[in-house]
């Protein structure tokens, strides 16, 4: 009888906290052409010559005000998940990094040890669809069950952005925070370029082609990352019970000179202030684990930005980690069927 084992992905972390860690992981992560959608010689020039002087050294400072004595909290925390995971369910399960390690190529090099395994359920972790994230690990697994003929066939979770024990998880998780009373609660997501959003649009044609495109149903919105974040965004506050008028929606961690997703957090984060909340919660839902653009970007950097501006306290939310019901969303998808990968 054939054995099925389970891949968690997640985006991934330097090795260390110091500038040569930090600029081979950049580079690694900025030459992927899902990341940077430019012709290679284009890429290659902006990474080279405008991003690795500078910013891997201002990163390892940053890496470093979050680092823990056990390692980078992303991989600290992905592991427990992993072990978690692995407790509840018959099967194998490995926790894999699309950049950095543990790679994609060495976890499904060690499942291939196992003879008796056939069979691959990739979870990628991200609640929303992006070419930058979900896409870029599945094209980096077929790259790798082709290279080295691995007999797996795999299938795939789809984003889960709307699925009700992602929602009950993430709404319970914050429920201790929300709790202690705020004045206005911040979704925070990843930012994004608006090329990106028009490139996973198979139409062509309706992601950003009219305001209401979010709103409007359409066969875009399997891949669309700002429709899903909307989603993902209402059925919380539904689900919170957060008024109209106490909650906002950011974009964070833009790089480059593209158009991206507005508003920018930072720009929010003052104008917040500004109007007078005083106690801002922030939540950052694109992120199932905790780590630099959590930890460093908003409870630290952002938090001087609001304070700065006027505000009197920032609370971050933890991410999902290692949140009993998190797990227990995991582990029954594990053992749902989910579609077949196409053939890349």
């Amino acid at each position: 009888m054939h054995a099925r084992a389970v891949m968690l992905i997640n985006l991934g972390s330097p090795d260390a906290p110091e500038t040569g860690a930090v600029r081979r992981y950049l580079n690694q992560f900025l030459m992927d052409s899902q990341v940077i959608q430019l012709p290679w010689i284009v890429r290659r020039l902006i990474v080279s010559l405008l991003v690795l002087p500078r910013r891997p050294k201002q990163s390892a400072a940053a890496y470093r005000s979050i680092w823990w004595q056990s390692g980078s909290p992303l991989v600290v925390l992905s592991q427990r998940v992993e072990k978690a995971l692995q407790q509840k369910l018959n099967m194998p399960v490995v926790m894999a990094m699309r950049y950095g390690s543990p790679s994609i190529e060495q976890q499904l090099l060690k499942l291939a040890k196992n003879d008796a395994i056939r069979e691959l359920l990739v979870l990628p972790m991200y609640p929303h669809y992006a070419d930058s994230t979900v896409h870029t690990a599945i094209l980096e697994v077929s790259r790798v069950i082709k290279v080295h003929r691995l007999p797996l066939a795999v299938t795939v979770v789809p984003p889960f952005y709307a699925q009700p024990d992602y929602i009950d998880a993430l709404v319970n998780s914050a429920g201790a925070c929300l709790a202690k009373g705020y004045d206005h609660l911040l979704f925070s997501y990843h930012g994004l370029p608006e090329s990106h959003l028009r490139s996973a649009d198979p139409s062509g044609s309706h992601c950003l082609a009219r305001a209401d495109c979010c709103a409007t149903p359409a066969p875009a919105h399997a891949t669309c990352y700002r429709h899903q974040i909307y989603a993902t965004t209402r059925l919380f506050t539904q689900r919170a019970q957060v008024a109209a008028d106490r909650y906002s929606v950011a974009f964070q961690s833009r790089l480059g000179r593209a158009r991206w997703l507005e508003p920018s957090t930072e720009n929010v984060l003052r104008e917040l202030a500004q109007r007078g909340v005083k106690r801002l919660v922030v939540i950052c839902p694109a992120f199932v684990t905790d780590c630099l653009e959590t930890l460093e970007e908003i409870g630290m950097r952002g938090k001087e930005i609001f304070i700065e501006a006027g505000g009197e306290s920032l609370e971050l939310i933890p991410c999902l980690n290692e949140h009993p019901d998190w797990l227990g969303a995991l582990a029954n998808w594990c053992g749902q069927e989910h579609p077949p990968l196409a053939s890349q």
